[in-house]
């Protein structure tokens, strides 16, 4: 069921960027709504498995290819729209692709990203990499910034500029708030990679030193 939840949520996003093309005030402002839905949805997979006892390796590598997507495909998408710099997707992506391939080889060693065992060395690293806290707040944090670029996207359409809904998204307390999620989760995002990457590193140069 969690993995069944895991694609549909990719599905509702690939439907969810296809509307926000549309450039239609009305539909552009209700997918800001349908990307809380997919935000949500990954905290209810987890809750789910947990809930039923079907945890897995798998569904752990599924979940996080799943987030890879979603928070890929949505940077690209409002970098491609103006609302943000290209260097944020290319930020995250290179990210993802040198943590992703350390965890690649962790999996060859018996590690895995979650769980008994999982890959973090130090206290600080399964804090910020494996802890329910840092989990939930940088999935809240994405969430949190992705609706808040496509309400910002909404607002700013022709169609949109006079109405209550921009007067609220437009304002400066919005602003403010919007903006900070859109740089913290970028940040996190650099920061919540650092120590899988020096971890794995440390794992591979003790195997190299043994095998010597």
């Amino acid at each position: 069921m969690a993995n069944l939840i895991t694609i549909g949520r990719l599905g509702l996003l690939f439907i969810a960027i296809a509307l926000i093309y549309t450039r239609s005030f009305p539909i552009v402002a209700i997918m800001a709504f349908v990307i809380m839905i997919v935000f949500l949805s990954d905290a209810l997979d987890g809750f789910i498995a947990r809930r039923q006892g079907s945890t897995s390796e798998f569904g752990a590598v599924l979940d996080i290819a799943g987030d890879r997507v979603v928070e890929n495909a949505l940077w690209i998408v409002f970098a491609h729209l103006g609302m943000i710099g290209v260097w944020a997707p290319l930020m995250v992506m290179t990210r993802g692709f040198f943590v992703d391939t350390m965890r690649s080889v962790e999996y060859t060693r018996g590690k895995s990203a979650f769980g008994e065992n999982a890959m973090a060395r130090s206290r600080i690293t399964h804090f910020l990499t494996a802890s329910r806290f840092m989990r939930a707040f940088y999935g809240a944090a994405k969430g949190i910034a992705f609706v808040f670029l496509t309400a910002l996207f909404a607002a700013r359409l022709p169609e949109g500029e006079e109405t209550l809904f921009a007067t609220v998204i437009d304002s400066w307390p919005m602003l403010i708030f919007g903006w900070f999620m859109v740089y913290a989760s970028l940040a996190l995002t650099v920061i919540r990679g650092i120590p899988v990457l020096l971890d794995a590193m440390q794992d591979l140069t003790e195997d190299s030193v043994r095998s010597q």
